[in-house]
């Protein structure tokens, strides 16, 4: 008797640290019809916001949490970039403390992989600094604010930061 009173407390206390340690992670894709010619989509994996890991980011060093793919079925213009029909890694480079540049690398990188930095497509890009911090990262097709306003942009949101690159 004892010894099922001891199985189903440990049992209690291992379900209830998995739940509080636990963190969901999703694959998330996202589809966006830009124009009647022109369907984009991006998917990605939730990973937490790190915001020490982003501190230990030096200049000129790409990243792409989450590793987004992004997809376009057509040729877009992208401000004033030509991005041809393809598949794509979405990744941010760190110009400065306050200064980051998006950018679409061809193809899809693996974990671990390290870009071709001559073959980097480098969108029009906004940097933003938020109040509120998400927890997870957030990446999506939206409605361009400020300079992209009326265009879509691809946006990434870890912890703080967000960075807009213009996608029309």
């Amino acid at each position: 008797m004892k010894k099922n009173a001891l199985i189903l407390a440990l049992a209690a206390v291992m379900l209830t640290a998995t739940t509080l340690v636990a963190h969901p992670h999703f694959q998330k894709t996202t589809t966006a019809k830009l124009s009647e010619d022109v369907e984009v989509s991006i998917s990605f994996f939730t990973v937490p916001a790190n915001m020490a890991h982003v501190a230990e980011i030096g200049d000129g060093e790409f990243v792409s949490p989450g590793l987004p793919k992004f997809e376009t079925m057509s040729d877009i213009t992208a401000g004033e970039v030509s991005v041809a029909a393809g598949t794509y890694t979405v990744g941010i480079i760190k110009n400065g403390e306050d200064d980051w540049t998006m950018v679409l690398s061809p193809g899809e990188l693996s974990f671990g992989e390290s870009p071709d930095m001559s073959k980097l497509i480098e969108l029009d890009s906004m940097f933003t600094q938020g109040n509120d911090p998400t927890g997870h990262l957030v990446v999506d097709i939206f409605p361009g604010k400020g300079k992209f306003e009326g265009k879509a942009v691809i946006l990434i949101g870890f912890g703080t930061m967000w960075v807009h690159g213009l996608v029309q």
